[in-house]
């Protein structure tokens, strides 16, 4: 029985990150979310494509799913041998918004997810993540340069709350790469000068992810 609870938890963690809310949110406005700047189903597209109120709907529901699988992972499974299992379901909602079943792979960058996650397993860590984003998106105007130092920042803010916790630890650094690697063209366009703003010189249009 455990190791199909096991699974099952794993696999409803996968299934409900897969649920990305940026395409929800276009179903019903009639709006062709990936075929606007970006193309990506994040609320940074969505607060271009459809306004502020709707990028906070999607911001909202996709940190839900990680807060939900982290729960699920608790409440079901719990602590095996000091391990926390709400780390490894809440990974696997992370890899479901980022690779999702239901629009054949084709995700957003996981960051909505993992601060859902991030709440759930390392609350303590949220400060300095936060101060982090926000010092670095006021000061560029970049939301993904914020959110790539602010998942750098992660694993720092863990060690620093968490710091006889490796198996967070490992996850916190784990989270970082996976944000790192899904910003890649974002860094790319960043060093080209071509990566678009949300505050200040805004570039009309993105480039197609």
């Amino acid at each position: 029985m455990f190791p199909f609870r096991v699974t099952f938890v794993l696999l409803l963690s996968y299934l409900l990150g897969s649920i990305t809310t940026g395409d929800i949110v276009a179903y019903f406005k009639k709006v062709d979310l990936r075929g606007q700047g970006s193309g990506s189903v994040g609320a940074t597209n969505v607060l271009r494509a459809m306004g502020g109120f709707y990028a906070a709907v999607v911001l909202a529901g996709d940190a839900l799913k990680g807060i939900i699988a982290v729960y699920l992972g608790r409440k079901l499974i719990g602590a095996i041998g000091g391990f926390d299992f709400a780390i490894f379901s809440g990974i696997m909602a992370i890899i479901g918004h980022n690779w999702p079943i239901y629009t054949r792979f084709r995700g957003g960058k996981g960051i909505a997810t993992s601060l859902g996650v991030i709440i759930g397993l390392t609350a303590k860590s949220l400060l300095l993540i936060i101060v982090v984003w926000v010092i670095t998106f006021v000061a560029s105007g970049f939301v993904s340069l914020a959110s790539v130092l602010a998942a750098i920042a992660y694993p720092i803010a863990v060690y620093l709350n968490y710091s006889s916790d490796y198996y967070k630890l490992g996850f916190a650094v784990a989270t970082a790469i996976l944000a790192v690697y899904r910003h890649k063209s974002n860094l790319q366009r960043l060093f080209q000068g071509k990566e678009n703003r949300i505050l200040y010189n805004q570039k009309k249009g993105a480039e197609k992810e």
